[in-house]
């Protein structure tokens, strides 16, 4: 049996390693958990003899198969709790989360396949990030940074790379959600922000820092 902190870890170390991230060395992994490279390196040997990862100073850590199976369990039950916060509870977009991260850590057996079976089986949460089905598997779709948008196109809103309650928060002050249409009126190549029009009327400019958070798809 993991401990919180344990699946926090691995949960961690899986989100890393699916940014990208090549190697997820300890000072990355407690700068995601707000914690120190010292606390990170020794839960990593614990992960390690209880053969839920690989870490080796060179490579950094990576999953095991039995890691990413407790991972991907976190998440999902993550995910599906925000989708309940948000369409059930009627919390805010910028309030699911941390209620989230205490309620992925229930181990009941059957809870998640009950909540998604609940939820209508929802494939996205709502900050537009798959959710994994009981199988582990998700459903991906195309998606790119809003930054990297044409200008005269226009652009739906599938969700965001800074789910922060500052960002969003400023989203919803914008009338910004999932599903929100947007197009890109104009690049300034001055300071690389953009012109945007919100659905069908409204236009507003963003910043780069902006429009390299939100993720829309064609």
């Amino acid at each position: 049996m993991q401990t919180l902190s344990e699946e926090n870890y691995l949960k961690i170390i899986y989100n890393l390693d699916k940014q990208g991230i090549k190697k997820v060395t300890p000072t990355a992994i407690a700068k995601a958990l707000l914690n120190n490279p010292a606390s990170a390196i020794d839960m990593l040997k614990k992960l390690v003899d209880k053969k839920l990862i690989i870490y080796d100073k060179t490579r950094g850590a990576k999953l095991t198969s039995a890691g990413k199976i407790i991972a991907i369990s976190v998440i999902r039950r993550h995910r599906l709790w925000e989708v309940f916060l948000l369409d059930k509870l009627a919390y805010e977009w910028d309030q699911v989360h941390d209620i989230a991260e205490q309620l992925e850590h229930i181990r009941s057996p059957d809870l998640a396949d009950r909540l998604d079976k609940f939820l209508g089986h929802p494939q996205y949460d709502p900050h537009g990030d798959p959710i994994p089905s009981s199988n582990g598997e998700m459903v991906m779709n195309s998606r790119l940074m809003l930054e990297e948008a044409n200008v005269g196109k226009t652009y739906k809103v599938i969700g965001v790379k800074d789910s922060s309650p500052e960002f969003l928060q400023y989203l919803k002050r914008l009338d910004i959600g999932i599903g929100t249409s947007i197009t890109v009126k104009e690049k300034i190549s001055f300071d690389n922000s953009m012109m945007i029009q919100i659905g069908k009327n409204r236009q507003t400019s963003v910043s780069r820092v902006f429009s390299q958070n939100l993720l829309v798809c064609e």
